[in-house]
């Protein structure tokens, strides 16, 4: 029997605005899309949460057993600025400021993106389609909408008519914005404008002379509207109609909103059963920017290369931080909150390492099978990482109690606990150990305290007792505990 069959997962769904069970539209498989980056900058931390959200997603419902296509895509055309309306492709402005082409910045970029998500130990999504790989499927979707009487063609570019699909349809209602409101709110259209109302969006952009990305189509040389994209891709690889779409938050209007419109013009029918989004990042209680300076690149948290944090924190740590939060809600990056989470994870990691070394009684005092079960509640009542890290801290006051002898373990309840604790801490929130991290600087820390822990080893059997506290009072002045057992002396990271 599969993890599935036994649990029952509940979803917030943002196009009802409620938690739901979730029902997989084919049992067993799971289709998932998320809608990927716009490669024109180093990836920021904003982003980097919103991807992580969806790789713990994707974690658990690989965990419990489902069998998941996960599509998240790469923007890399098309993505004016101003809503994705109007405006410079940040793109071609890039590329005039570096003095590249578009697609070395496109791959200086993508490369960049995938580096920070291997950084955070994320699992690659099954397929990673871009935009300029998609422009005939594109093109298909546009003829259909103009077909469905839904789209109109002005001076070689195509629009997609919002007032027109909202007589037959509900526009708006993902984001739960009227649209009569969003009329009486807009300002009057410049006379120029090729737009029949403000709220129409562009499907197809005739480009001009200075546009270097192009493509032929039946309307002009141009390029494809940003909303498109997401629509193509997502029903070329996975259906008319398929399980989860994420993004984050600010994604919701008008991106999301006008991805529904144009699935429902072409295909008339819903794309999405569950919509998901993650909520922003803010830097010290402000809103993360990169156009006030309010902003931290992940590998200048890394190496500590930066004027806002005391100190370098690992990848794993920040991540581990990212999840003391629920995905859904607003979390505050601080100084003082990263320098806690950090002591936290390793006092956790520390938990976890000192399973194997605890002594068994024939009865246990601890109800583990219950406290497994809390983990996987915490995860099915929509993916609540948060409370999952709870019970996990709970589970390091049995592990101190049993150090202690004020709590008593079978040998059974010992290995569902480090199996439990193995499956939430690795496989689930896809966490690393940083001691025995596989980066070359990790391996000479490792290399170099194990020397030390050596030398130690060889002062005390030699009585010699001086070096020995020396060897270990340097540690500890450093960050680095040693403690000594029956197997040995082992060290961790505080």
């Amino acid at each position: 029997m599969k993890l599935f069959e036994q649990q029952e997962l509940t979803i917030y769904n943002s196009l009802t605005k409620s938690k739901e069970k979730f029902t997989p539209i084919n049992e067993g498989a799971i289709g998932m899309y998320v809608c990927g980056p716009t490669v024109y900058s180093n990836v920021h931390l904003g982003n980097c949460r919103t991807f992580l959200s969806f790789d713990l997603v994707f974690r658990y419902l690989k965990h419990l057993g489902f069998k998941v296509r996960y599509v998240r895509n790469i923007t890399d055309a098309g993505h004016l600025e101003n809503d994705g309306e109007s405006g410079d492709d940040p793109i071609l402005k890039k590329a005039r400021i570096e003095q590249l082409e578009p697609m070395e910045v496109v791959q200086k970029y993508t490369v960049d993106f995938h580096t920070t998500m291997d950084k955070f130990n994320a699992l690659s999504p099954s397929i990673e389609p871009t935009a300029t790989g998609h422009i005939f499927e594109q093109i298909a979707i546009v003829e259909s909408i103009i077909a469905e009487g839904y789209a109109y063609v002005k001076n070689g570019s195509v629009y997609f008519d919002v007032m027109k699909f909202n007589e037959d349809n509900a526009y708006g209602k993902l984001s739960g914005r009227n649209l009569e409101d969003m009329i009486t709110n807009t300002r009057e259209l410049a006379a120029q404008s090729e737009k029949k109302n403000p709220q129409d969006f562009a499907l197809w952009k005739k480009a001009e002379p200075q546009h270097i990305m192009r493509w032929p189509s039946p309307w002009s040389d141009g390029f494809p509207g940003w909303h498109l994209e997401c629509t193509a891709m997502s029903t070329k690889y996975l259906g008319n109609q398929f399980d989860i779409h994420g993004g984050g938050m600010d994604l919701k209007f008008p991106h999301h909103e006008c991805e529904i419109a144009q699935a429902e013009a072409s295909n008339k029918q819903s794309p999405v059963n569950y919509w998901m989004h993650a909520n922003m990042l803010t830097l010290n209680g402000k809103k993360m920017s990169k156009s006030t300076g309010n902003f931290i690149l992940p590998n200048e948290m890394f190496t500590g290369d930066n004027n806002i944090l005391s100190k370098a924190f690992s990848p794993t740590v920040t991540k581990f931080f990212m999840y003391q939060a629920h995905y859904r809600s607003i979390l505050d990056f601080s100084n003082d909150a990263l320098v806690a989470s950090e002591k936290g994870f390793n006092r956790l990691m520390d938990s976890y390492s000192s399973i194997d070394g605890l002594i068994t009684s024939e009865k246990s005092t601890v109800d583990v099978a219950a406290w497994r079960q809390s983990c996987y509640d915490a995860m099915n009542d929509d993916f609540n990482s948060p409370i999952l890290i709870a019970q996990l801290f709970e589970a390091t006051k049995w592990i101190n109690g049993l150090k202690e002898g004020t709590e008593a373990i079978s040998e059974k309840d010992k290995t569902l606990l480090k199996t439990t604790m193995h499956d939430f801490i690795f496989e689930v929130l896809g966490l690393t150990d940083t001691i025995n991290e596989t980066s070359e600087d990790g391996n000479k820390l490792s290399s170099a305290v194990e020397l030390l822990i050596e030398l130690r080893d060889q002062a005390r059997a030699n009585k010699d007792f001086t070096t020995s506290d020396r060897i270990r009072d340097a540690l500890q002045e450093v960050g680095i505990q040693l403690k000594d057992g029956k197997e040995g002396t082992t060290y961790s990271l505080h």
